[in-house]
């Protein structure tokens, strides 16, 4: 009784104390971090508030805060060449997302089939994506001017009658910007499904081939479907690329014929910093900001969904 009793009255040794170089360490990564966050909520989503401000003011050529209230946005539904701009984003848009997504679903097929040379093949589709819009404008400028590119060389071979003249026709110009874009791009595009098929248990496709499934049915009914993520993601990029277009308008077209193929972001730089317009020019970044949010949103929306449920 008596050793208990004296086992009950020692008293328990509290636990031992962080020390201040514990504490330090376990705030190092928050302090690390602190500039970089404070820098990005000044100058990214500071910015984005206070081009939303200039949108619903009277600016011109320089801010001012003389608020109109959504007057901007009503000027710009009512501006012809906005109109202009929206529906080629939709005809660029729609053909750069879905040109692009066909050729590299089929460059990944063919490459996944373990053909020689596969990794010079691959850097030969991807090089396109290390060059940057404007020297892939001012190259495809060049191919396409009628008097120095394919129409002259074709010419040049005694087909005199051949012409290809789309970057000075203001019905045909836009669809420069989707060649040149889709030659940038799909090699992106061909590396996210090729990754993808790869990661594609070999056993499906045994088990579709001994039911009797063909190479083409098999890669369409049974691992296309499979690749869904991979496809949602591709539509996502390829759709922020589009809406955000500018260096490749400004190199290839200029926007021209006239203002034939001007996009949003085109638009939104003409008006906001040569026409001196700059509440206008807000409100259409803003726009363009709303077609963003509405691909990003989705997107993460789906991304968190699938880690909850993975």
């Amino acid at each position: 009784m008596t050793i208990l009793s004296h086992a009950e009255e020692r008293p328990v040794r509290p636990a031992a104390r962080r020390t201040a170089s514990a504490r330090l360490q376990d705030w190092l990564p928050r302090l690390v971090l602190a500039p970089s966050v404070a820098i990005t909520l000044f100058f990214v989503y500071g910015f984005m508030l206070w081009t939303f401000v200039l949108s619903l003011t009277s600016s011109r050529m320089l801010p001012s805060y003389d608020f109109v209230g959504f007057a901007q946005y009503a000027r710009l539904m009512a501006n012809d060449r906005w109109w202009v701009a929206s529906t080629n984003l939709v005809i660029f848009g729609g053909l750069f997302v879905a040109i692009c997504l066909v050729i590299g679903v089929v460059l990944a097929i063919l490459l996944d089939q373990r053909i020689r040379q596969e990794g010079a093949l691959r850097t030969l589709y991807l090089y396109p994506m290390a060059l940057s819009f404007i020297v892939t404008g001012v190259v495809w400028k060049w191919l396409l001017n009628p008097g120095l590119g394919i129409q002259a060389m074709v010419r040049s071979w005694g087909f005199e009658s051949f012409t290809f003249n789309w970057i000075v026709d203001p019905d045909m110009a836009i669809y420069t910007l989707v060649l040149a874009a889709v030659w940038q791009a799909s090699g992106f595009v061909m590396a996210l499904f090729l990754a993808g098929l790869r990661g594609i248990d070999d056993s499906i496709i045994k088990a579709a081939q001994l039911d009797g499934a063909s190479l083409p049915r098999t890669y369409l009914l049974v691992i296309l479907p499979c690749l869904r993520p991979v496809v949602f993601s591709a539509v996502m990029i390829l759709s922020h690329i589009a809406i955000k277009s500018f260096d490749l308008v400004v190199a290839l077209t200029g926007g021209g014929p006239g203002y034939a193929t001007d996009l949003p972001a085109t638009f939104m730089y003409t008006h906001a910093f040569t026409r001196a317009q700059i509440g206008l020019g807000s409100a259409s970044a803003m726009l363009m900001l709303g077609g963003v949010l509405a691909i990003l949103i989705p997107y993460l929306y789906s991304e968190l969904r699938s880690r909850k449920h993975g």
